[in-house]
């Protein structure tokens, strides 16, 4: 029996030197140089997977285990070669760079003289309130940069932290995940700064990008199962990338399947071309207009965009501390998909809340079915920019 193990061992290393050229390209999105995503076949017995590792001198430096995912550490300097050779072995199912997602916002954008929080008003916020508040028990998971976690205006409504970064702290030391916190559901009613337009709903602060506004796929996908795992109601994602993968479009089905509604931004590009995970089936891509109700300038768009939602000069809170963001302390404006994002992930928090929340698919129909059909619809976008009045309307 052992002699039969390593003769299929032997044979398949061996072939692996005759099959075709290589099948994947370089990719032009940054990607980590020493990590590869790697999935083996059901049922891989261990002294192949062992063998593998040896062979090409792979450590295992992470697992994504709700996925069946490791993260290989390499010690060889052509990852692109190297994920070829991975593909092209039959136990693997899939091998991929481990690429790098960024925030959806736009830090630097001009200042506009506008009340504050228009966003809100143009949504019908505050008459969606008095149908919906949702509660405390509806979890909003901000997966991005940290959150400001004694921020007057958000402190109270943070049940969990979780960091799958490298960084050592789960605080929020660049900017943009305190303000995307904050138009998701920042404390509302209490006198103090800013409404969120998720009102009662409460936060999860869920650590997937680093200090520098950036994060690798492995820490994305470790997160969303985490967060679907730990009860979110609610996964935002102001952030993405250019190129696909498998490892996070399963990260995404995972939490589809759980019971999650997942929203994602757009993106910034100003084109149609896909930012991931936005794209993915299981996700509302979320594009940014302005108080004017037109499509941002920059905001991606596309049939694949769902919805559109307020995104340009958006007042929300910002870190109480110096960040690199370096906007005001507490509270400020920002702009981008990054923005936009938040008001339909507070919105899903109203509906899960509403005589509507049986489900997610529920739950994502009334947000979709129920937006305004604004002019751009259909051209960059399906459906429409959010009503929350509509959406939880009987």
């Amino acid at each position: 029996m052992k002699f039969r193990v390593y003769y299929f061992l032997f044979l398949i290393f061996s072939l692996f030197f005759l099959l075709p050229s290589p099948i994947f390209a370089k990719p032009s999105q940054p990607f980590a140089p020493d990590k590869i995503l790697v999935k083996f076949r059901e049922n891989t017995p261990d002294v192949i997977k062992e063998k593998f590792q040896k062979q090409f001198e792979t450590k295992i430096k992470d697992k994504i285990s709700r996925l069946d995912v490791e993260v290989m550490q390499i010690s060889r300097k052509n990852l692109t070669d190297l994920v070829n050779q991975f593909l092209l072995l039959p136990f693997i199912e899939y091998a991929e760079p481990d690429f790098v997602a960024t925030t959806m916002d736009v830090p630097n954008d001009p200042y506009f003289n506008l009340n504050l929080q228009w966003g809100m008003q143009k949504v019908k916020a505050p008459d969606a309130w008095k149908i919906s508040t949702s509660n405390p028990g509806v979890k909003i998971a901000i997966l991005d940069t940290g959150i400001d976690r004694d921020h007057e205006d958000l402190s109270s409504k943070i049940t969990d932290n979780w960091n799958c970064t490298d960084s050592p702290l789960d605080d929020d030391s660049y900017g943009h995940g305190t303000h995307v916190a904050g138009i998701a559901a920042a404390a509302t009613n209490n006198g103090t700064g800013v409404a969120g337009l998720g009102y009662n709903a409460s936060l999860m602060n869920v650590k997937v990008l680093g200090d520098d506004g950036s994060g690798y796929y492995s820490w994305i996908a470790n997160c969303i199962t985490w967060a679907a795992d730990n009860g979110a109601k609610v996964i935002n994602m102001s952030l993405g990338g250019p190129s696909k993968s498998k490892t996070l479009e399963n990260a995404v089905n995972y939490a589809w399947q759980k019971g999650a509604v997942i929203v994602a931004a757009a993106g910034n590009s100003g084109n149609s071309s896909p930012t991931y995970p936005a794209y993915y089936t299981n996700v509302i891509a979320v594009a940014a207009t302005d108080s004017n109700d037109k499509k941002a300038s920059w905001s991606s768009y596309g049939r694949w965009v769902d919805v559109a939602a307020p995104g340009v000069d958006i007042y929300s809170t910002f870190p109480n501390h110096p960040y690199t963001i370096g906007k005001k302390l507490g509270y400020d404006y920002g702009s981008g998909t990054s923005m936009a994002t938040p008001h339909v992930s507070g919105l899903a928090a109203l509906v899960w809340s509403s005589s509507f929340g049986t489900s997610n698919a529920n739950v994502r129909k009334r947000i979709e079915s129920k937006a305004d059909k604004i002019s751009g619809s259909i051209m960059y976008w399906t459906y429409g920019r959010i009503n929350a009045l509509k959406a939880v309307s009987p």
